[in-house]
């Protein structure tokens, strides 16, 4: 058997796990909730329950890979008792990798195609009008969208054509490097903006009342606490085996729970600084914060019009949320591409090949339901938003229970704690917080399942309302 690669340092390891956790989520979602619940008082929440939830889960995928050296496709095989089916879920893991990328490309490639728009001055004079029908004009047209979209897919996949070391590892340390620092540089623009005071102060000063009443006076607070722990859960991509893949490439040299938390932090102060760079620029001239995509490709392009030198900064920036978006597009590229290779033994340059033509093809439904296909709706949904919603909302969740049980469970029906702990505890660094055993195995499903039945609930709550109006 061949045998398997290694990250060739642990800073690799570091930045590409963190540039797979870190997505367009940690733009358009992070800042906005945090504004919208009370700003700082609502990140003390987050951290809690970053901390309670979100690093327990992604120490174990971490594990489950390391131990198995193998993909989630075939990883749960390795370890699970004779006669169990844990290694059912791969097949699902691998699934949530192809439904995620077969709308992130889109988006990415909308991305790209920003950064020459803005860079050309194609935005120059247009007022918040113009921006959205510049906006609107883009996703109409599906041939711009193909080609930008194509362009994501073939980088993605030559930079996975080059194997762990060379192509993934090397482009990621280059892209998460230079993503950090355009974060820092943008920063310190956005708060030396004449006017960026009120931003800083709306974003980072804790505002109790508006994170337990909204603005009607509605008492909201666990409606925040939610939100706080959905952000939390979601922000690290758990569940899909994205991070147990990297797990399988390192070494025994290093206890995974300090690594989790390198990885918890580095993703956090993304998302965080990210915040820096929207609130005191909005503030400062004087344009509302939105959340999800009207935020980068509407919000943000209006406020660079309004700033000076905004056509550079504008670039710099579209630049930042690439980098972002196409180290989350290789580290699930490489996820699927490992799935290919362990379960059937395939070599990597056909791997590359086949999926190179695959996730092109798959990609296309979510692209053309921006217009060719705008009236096809699934549950009420459109074709980006169902894809999104079967990831985010139940395969995320779902997931994590899975790899939660796996390795809390007694290893007569799993992995069991102990074999897990013995992974999770070997080498140097801190050690996993064993003494919540209780905790892991009984407590912590609940709260994600409560997470994945409250998702239900936003997604559907006119149709249950409905439904139970006339029960």
């Amino acid at each position: 058997m061949k045998e398997r690669e290694t990250f060739a340092s642990r800073l690799g390891f570091v930045l590409i796990s963190a540039g797979c956790a870190i997505g367009l989520g940690n733009v358009w979602r992070f800042p906005y909730i945090v504004g919208q619940y009370g700003g700082a008082a609502f990140v003390l929440i987050y951290l809690l329950f970053l901390l309670i939830m979100g690093l327990p889960i992604m120490a174990m995928e971490f594990a489950v890979g390391r131990a198995s050296r193998k993909s989630v496709i075939v990883s749960f095989q390795e370890l699970e008792p004779k006669g169990t089916k844990w290694h059912w879920y791969g097949w699902f893991g691998m699934a949530g990798n192809y439904l995620l990328m077969m709308f992130y490309t889109t988006i990415a490639g909308w991305l790209l195609l920003y950064f020459f728009k803005i860079a050309a001055g194609q935005f120059d004079g247009l007022d918040q009008a113009g921006v959205a029908e510049a906006f609107g004009s883009m996703t109409a047209r599906p041939g711009i969208q193909v080609a930008f979209m194509a362009i994501v897919v073939v980088l993605g996949m030559v930079i996975c054509s080059r194997g762990l070391r060379n192509g993934v590892e090397k482009a990621n340390k280059f892209m998460m490097l230079c993503l950090l620092a355009l974060l820092v540089v943008l920063a310190i623009r956005a708060v030396t903006l004449p006017g960026a005071v009120e931003g800083l102060r709306f974003y980072l000063v804790p505002n109790f009342q508006n994170l337990m009443y909204n603005a009607d006076g509605t008492f909201r607070l666990w409606e925040a606490v939610y939100a706080a722990m959905g952000q939390a859960f979601f922000t690290l991509s758990l569940g899909i085996g994205a991070m147990a893949i990297f797990g399988s490439y390192i070494g025994k040299d290093r206890r995974l729970f300090g690594e989790t938390i390198s990885v918890g932090v580095l993703d956090t102060c993304v998302a965080f600084v990210s915040g820096l760079i929207i609130f005191p620029s909005a503030f400062a001239f004087g344009i509302s914060p939105d959340q999800g995509p009207n935020l980068i490709f509407v919000t943000l392009p209006n406020i660079f019009n309004a700033m000076p030198g905004g056509r550079l900064w504008g670039a710099l920036f579209f630049v930042f949320l690439f980098f972002a978006a196409l180290s989350t597009v290789t580290a699930v590229f490489e996820n699927i591409l490992a799935c290919w290779m362990d379960k059937w033994g395939i070599a990597r340059s056909k791997a590359v090949l086949a999926n190179l033509v695959l996730i092109f093809l798959l990609s296309l439904p979510c692209l053309l339901g921006n217009n060719l296909w705008s009236e096809f709706k699934v549950l009420g949904m459109g074709i980006m938003d169902f894809e999104d919603f079967l990831v985010s909302n139940n395969l995320l969740p779902l997931g994590s229970v899975i790899y939660l049980l796996f390795c809390c469970v007694s290893p007569k029906y799993g992995w069991g704690f102990d074999n897990f702990l013995a992974e999770a505890d070997q080498g140097q660094g801190i050690r996993f917080p064993a003494r919540f055993r209780v905790y892991f195995t009984y407590i912590l499903p609940l709260i994600v399942l409560v997470i994945f039945i409250m998702g239900y609930w936003d997604k559907f709550k006119s149709f249950f309302l409905a439904l139970l109006g006339t029960a």
